[in-house]
C-alpha cells in the first residue's frame, strides 16, 4: 500500500523532475491510499497553476485510489504526530493516514526526511 502525499502528486501533475519517481505509486490505483486532505491541497494548486478542467482530472485519477476522510480517530493520531514531531497539520494527517493503513508514505516534502515508513525523494529544480 502507498500514501502519495501532496508534494508528490504536484509534482506528477506539474511534470516536474521527479514526476517519474511518483508515477509508480500513483499509477498503482489497486494499492493507493489517497487522505482527503491531498484531493484538497492537490485540487487547490491545479487549479492555481493549470487549469480548473485539468484539476477535475486529477482529482478523478486520485478518486481511483482508496480516499481516507479525515475522522475522530485519525485526527486524535495526527495530532500526536504533529506535537511529537512538529510536523504541520496537512503533513501529520497524511502520515497518520498511511501509518493506519501500513502504507509506505512517499514524498520529497524535507519535514519526512528522517520519519519511518517514508519513502523520501529529494526535491529537484526544473531545468530552464
Amino acid at each position: 500500500m502507498n500514501v502519495v502525499d501532496s508534494s508528490g502528486w504536484v509534482e506528477y501533475f506539474g511534470g516536474g523532475p521527479n514526476a517519474g519517481i511518483f508515477a509508480p505509486p500513483i499509477q498503482d490505483v489497486g494499492n493507493a491510499i489517497v487522505p482527503s486532505i491531498c484531493i484538497f491541497e492537490v485540487f487547490r494548486w491545479v487549479v492555481r497553476n493549470q487549469s480548473e478542467e485539468e484539476a477535475v482530472e486529477a482529482a478523478a485519477l486520485m478518486r481511483q485510489g482508496l480516499v481516507v476522510p479525515l475522522d475522530d480517530e485519525l485526527a486524535i493520531e495526527a495530532a500526536a504526530f504533529s506535537i511529537d514531531s512538529e510536523l504541520p497539520m496537512a503533513d501529520s494527517i497524511i502520515l497518520a493516514t498511511a501509518r493506519a493503513y501500513g502504507a509506505t508514505l512517499w514524498t520529497q516534502d524535507a519535514h519526512f526526511r528522517d520519519v519511518e515508513g517514508v519513502k523520501y525523494v529529494v526535491k529537484r529544480r526544473k531545468m530552464g
